[in-house]
């Protein structure tokens, strides 16, 4: 099979054929028909964060399952499915807890008496968080798959399977934002879009989206945005407290950098709680005045793929599609080929893309 695949880091991907095994137990082989290109795999290419090659790129997909192994029982052959990163044991302290999407026991090939993929010279090909989204097929372990309602269409399915619940689940779960609350999300990507949406399906008040370019804020008005700031025209604390009043109850940064994390802590008003979405470089340290933190009551807190139940979540999302609450058309800003997958990863670089989809 066809699959676009990591050997150096830095590097770009080369599409390769690799050789995939037959379902072990517990596992899935699923058809892919769709993946989404997120900023994670981006990383990873760039070496801001690192794992070994050869790695089967890409975690952001839907598909049809072709094949399951012993003991599996959650799908069988023709159910479609979207595939998430947050994989659960189902036994560890935050599993039995909620906190599925830290599990600390997740499922993986590493059990498994001969590798999952291989390529042409027979050496072990890592599919990437237990996934590897960027192949015609993927074999993974079932709980790494959610079952689906079949008159979704795929395409924007897989952009569930990531960047969506990401935004989604950060602003529902991890800030449970509140009805009528103000609410500022810096980066305006699919991730940052995801989080404007849900603001806007949570009742929030005021939706602020902070970004660079001038057509992304426009979608985010679209989206659910009811002011927008342009950072390059000025400190965009100055401004959220300035169309707040003094700051925002809840703000989200969706990009990765240092200094926007410290931004989103900064246009917080007092009690306020800013959440952190985005993968911060492995170097990066955040410096946040200690004042603040302490006596204005702020928080500063992560957020791991949106704090997901994703097998309860994911569904209603898709729910949330099929009734037209939630906006996926609007988000998909290309569809390419796998062998365009560079040139993918080049738009976005650029910041001209919201969500490449690949068909296979």
């Amino acid at each position: 099979m066809k699959a676009a695949v990591l050997n150096e880091i830095p590097g770009e991907l080369v599409i390769e054929d690799l050789s995939i095994d037959k379902p072990a137990p517990r596992e899935v082989l699923i058809r892919t028909v769709n993946a989404g290109l997120c900023h994670s795999d981006l990383h990873f290419m760039t070496g801001d964060w690192q794992m070994p090659p050869p790695l089967c790129m890409g975690h952001e997909a839907a598909g049809v399952v072709e094949a399951v192994g012993e003991d599996v029982t959650y799908v069988k052959k023709g159910d479609h499915v979207i595939t998430c990163l947050s994989g659960f044991c189902g036994t560890c302290r935050y599993c039995t807890n909620g906190q599925m999407s830290i599990c600390s026991n997740k499922p993986s090939h590493s059990g498994r008496d001969k590798p999952s993929l291989t390529n042409a010279d027979g050496v072990a090909v890592t599919p990437f968080t237990g996934l590897g989204a960027f192949a015609e097929e993927m074999l993974v372990h079932e709980h790494f798959v959610v079952k689906i309602r079949e008159d979704m269409p795929l395409d924007k399915a897989a952009l569930i399977g990531c960047g969506v619940t990401t935004g989604l689940g950060a602003v529902f779960r991890t800030a449970k934002v509140e009805p009528g609350s103000t609410v500022c999300v810096i980066g305006a990507g699919g991730i940052g879009m995801s989080a404007v949406q849900g603001a806007r399906i949570a009742g929030a008040g005021k939706i602020i989206a902070v970004d660079l370019q001038p057509s992304k804020l426009e979608q985010a008005q679209a989206l659910g945005a009811t002011h927008v700031v342009n950072a390059a025209d000025g400190d965009p604390v100055a401004a959220v407290q300035e169309i707040t009043g003094g700051g925002v109850d809840y703000s989200f940064e969706a990009i990765g950098l240092k200094s926007t994390a410290e931004q989103s802590f900064l246009m917080l008003a007092s009690g306020g709680t800013a959440t952190v979405i985005g993968m911060i470089p492995l170097s990066e340290n955040i410096e946040i005045p200690g004042y603040q933190l302490f006596l204005m009551e702020k928080k500063l807190q992560g957020s791991m793929m949106g704090s997901n139940q994703f097998r309860t979540d994911m569904p209603r999302f898709v729910d949330l599609y099929l009734d037209g609450r939630l906006k996926l058309d609007e988000m998909v800003s290309q569809h390419i080929s796998l062998e365009q997958v560079n040139e993918g990863y080049d738009a976005m670089r650029k910041g001209d893309t919201m969500r490449t989809v690949i068909d296979f």
